[in-house]
């Protein structure tokens, strides 16, 4: 199953909102912990929320049970895919996980390049497809027992002043870890909103 939701609703609600811009400190920007979050409409997928930003598409793929596979916001022809994993209560793992997706995209024979962004080391590769060489932009912000990596494509991939929305985004996130042990890595669990669910349970009788 793929959920795609436009959200115009929130959107609405989000232009009466202050909105981080590339003004914006980098120290108050996002990813939130769920415990010192500021107040926003959000889509509520469990682990993750995902604040309401103008004109971005948010599209998650789930299983027959609601359980999330993959969340790609999209703005135009560009895309950010968001994922969100446990991470010790003391030591950050990004770096460890860059090096793990370079050796990963190198063994495949893209190329990779080192590049220290706006929040700090980011990972760029071209990788081969079958529409030819496509560009991504692999970042990774670590948080209090968790981590969050986002994965650009389009021309955000090589220009980070085009992020614009997706750029919010990413700065308005929030992650719910909860208090459960969970080996690190281990990706935190996600879902459908509620109301989604209880209409997929119900378009599933009709048939």
């Amino acid at each position: 199953m793929i959920f795609s939701r436009k959200r115009a609703n929130e959107a609405r609600q989000a232009r009466d909102n202050e909105v981080l811009d590339e003004d914006t400190p980098a120290e108050s920007r996002g990813p939130y912990d769920v415990s010192e979050a500021p107040d926003a409409p959000r889509l509520d997928l469990g682990s993750l929320q995902i604040p309401a930003v103008p004109d971005v598409e948010v599209r998650v793929q789930a299983d027959p049970q609601g359980v999330i596979q993959q969340v790609v916001l999209v703005h135009g022809e560009n895309a950010l895919q968001l994922g969100v994993f446990a991470a010790p209560r003391s030591d950050g793992i990004w770096d460890e996980v860059r090096e793990e997706i370079r050796q990963s995209l190198v063994n495949d024979g893209a190329t990779t390049q080192d590049v220290e962004g706006e929040r700090g080391p980011e990972l760029r590769a071209q990788v081969r497809t079958p529409d030819g060489p496509t560009d991504l932009r692999f970042v990774g912000i670590d948080g209090p027992r968790w981590m969050v990596r986002g994965v650009f494509q389009g021309r955000v991939a090589v220009d980070p002043a085009a992020a614009g929305p997706l750029a919010a985004c990413l700065d308005g996130l929030v992650v719910d870890r909860g208090l459960e042990a969970k080996p690190v890595r281990e990706p935190l669990p996600l879902r459908l909103p509620r109301e989604i669910s209880e209409q997929q349970a119900d378009d599933s009788q009709e048939v």
